[in-house]
């Protein structure tokens, strides 16, 4: 599995939707999660609009792991041209440097594999590797459980509402 792809989940996985936690809530560590994974140096610090930047950029991947449309904030970017062909590549250092690389990152990632959790209180992106692709939640046992109780119950509810109503009169 490309570093591409991994770089792309563990980003949108900064802020986890059902707990409402971000991993991201400052600049400083929106700047200290970059040089963990080598995005940005030691001596670079993020700002407020880096920060920003960085909410938009993940909320937009997430979208696009959804398959819906989402705009991306604009960060710089270059096209390098190598012998194995085109290459998109952050046109700058620093924390802007570092979130151009998770875009450029997100070109190359695999996107048939690179998916959100279907349950809507989730949405954790994971990888996909079954042999189909074919998976819709990042755990079997936890969000596709909870989904499957849901519409068990919702069944079970709307057969008790029919059963009341088909009354004979005679």
């Amino acid at each position: 599995m490309p570093f591409s792809t991994e770089l792309v989940r563990d980003f949108v996985n900064t802020f986890d939707v059902e707990a409402q936690a971000d991993e991201l809530s400052s600049p400083a560590e929106l700047a200290l999660w970059l040089r963990d994974r080598g995005l940005a140096g030691p001596g670079d610090r993020a700002t407020d609009d880096d920060l920003h930047a960085a909410h938009h950029l993940r909320e937009g991947l997430r979208a696009a792991l959804r398959r819906e449309e989402a705009p991306l904030p604009a960060l710089p970017l270059q096209v390098r041209v190598r012998a194995e062909g085109p290459e998109l590549v952050p046109a700058a250092d620093g924390v802007r440097g570092g979130l151009a690389g998770i875009a450029a990152a997100a070109v190359s990632a695999s996107w048939d594999r690179l998916k959100v959790c279907a349950e809507g209180t989730c949405q954790w992106a994971f990888i996909d590797s079954s042999k189909n692709r074919s998976r819709s939640w990042c755990s079997m046992r936890v969000c596709g459980n909870r989904t499957k109780t849901r519409a068990y119950r919702a069944r079970k509810r709307g057969s008790r509402r029919l059963q009341g109503s088909n009354t004979d009169t005679v």
